[in-house]
This record gives structure tokens, C-alpha cells and sequence, in this order.
């Protein structure tokens, strides 16, 4: 696995987030010496789901998103779940900090319903792009090349469609770092 040590990583998200997509690709991160940082409008704690609708776990919000600085950031994930990602893309301070993430070039990876937040941010016309088949129709209205595939990396962009896919986004998410 890559050395990771010296990157910091953004998660943005609030509550509802699909555990695992929040939890797995901290871990692989962590693992490899990166700093994962969880991003949030509000301080305090955040409420996963599991399914969109299983209770999970809470998690330590480390910096709300007035105070976090893109530019501090080597890379930006937004996991998934229904409930996070439609909150998400209506705040229109986490939608410029998704898009100064792309303006800068820097690596973006977004699970499931995560892609949600890149129509918003008008960054996905013209991208191949993988996410649940749920909103593929979306992300096609919005110009995407939507494809079916357990991850797709199109330059500074990783996507993935669920849960299940979560070891190639992993892999591809380690990788896109690396090269940060």
C-alpha cells in the first residue's frame, strides 16, 4: 500500500451518512499514514445509518465547515447515503467547498449518492461517472456519462455506486491520494 503520511483528507458529511462508506475509507487511510479529517456545518457529533435506515454509530465532527480551508486539504471524500447527501448539496457553503477541490485539481471521491453533491457543484458535465443506479438518471440529466462499473477514476475524480464496491474505491481513493 502507498505511504500516505503527510496527506490530509477531508470527509464531508452530516448525519446520515452510510456508515461503511464513512468508516472503511477512514480506515484504509489512516492505515496507509494519512490524516482523515471529518467535516461538518455543525460541531458535535454526527449519526451514521446503516441501509438509509439502521441506527449506526456517532462520529467527532474535528472541524465545522465554516472553519475548514480547502487549501488544507491534499483530497476530498464525500460518502454517501440518502439523507447526508441530499443535505449536503443544499448548503451552499459545502457546495464551494467541494468545487475549490476541483478547481484546484485535487483528488475528489464520492460513493453511492455522494455524486448528489457534484451536480450541484457543476463539476460533473462531461465526467465518466459511477454511483447508485438511484440518481444514475440525475447525473445523466446534468451531463455526466454515467456507467455501471464498481469504481470509475476519470483524472482527479473516483466514484463507486455502493457499499459493495467499497475495495476498489479504496484502492482507487489510496491511489488518487498517492499521487496528490
Amino acid at each position: 500500500m502507498a505511504d500516505l503520511s503527510g496527506k490530509k483528507v477531508a470527509f464531508l458529511l452530516k448525519r446520515g451518512v452510510e456508515q461503511p462508506e464513512l468508516t472503511e475509507p477512514w480506515a484504509v487511510l489512516e492505515s496507509a499514514g494519512a490524516e482523515p479529517v471529518l467535516v461538518s456545518e455543525e460541531p458535535g457529533t454526527i449519526t451514521a445509518l446503516i441501509h438509509d435506515w439502521d441506527r449506526g454509530d456517532d462520529f467527532d465532527v474535528d472541524i465545522t465547515l465554516d472553519d475548514a480551508d480547502p487549501a488544507d486539504y491534499d483530497a476530498l471524500v464525500l460518502p454517501g447515503g440518502t439523507l447526508n447527501s441530499d443535505k449536503i448539496r443544499t448548503n451552499p457553503k459545502a457546495i464551494a467547498f467541494v468545487k475549490a477541490f476541483f478547481d484546484a485539481g485535487k483528488p475528489v471521491a464520492s460513493i453511492c449518492h455522494g455524486p448528489w453533491i457534484l451536480i450541484e457543484a457543476g463539476v460533473v458535465p462531461g465526467r465518466k461517472i459511477t454511483s447508485t443506479t438511484r440518481i444514475s438518471t440525475d447525473l445523466k440529466n446534468a451531463g455526466a456519462d454515467w456507467v455501471d462499473a464498481e469504481v470509475v477514476v476519470d483524472g482527479n475524480l473516483v466514484t463507486s455506486r455502493s457499499p459493495r464496491d467499497l475495495p476498489a474505491f479504496n484502492a482507487a481513493l489510496v491511489e488518487a491520494v498517492a499521487g496528490a
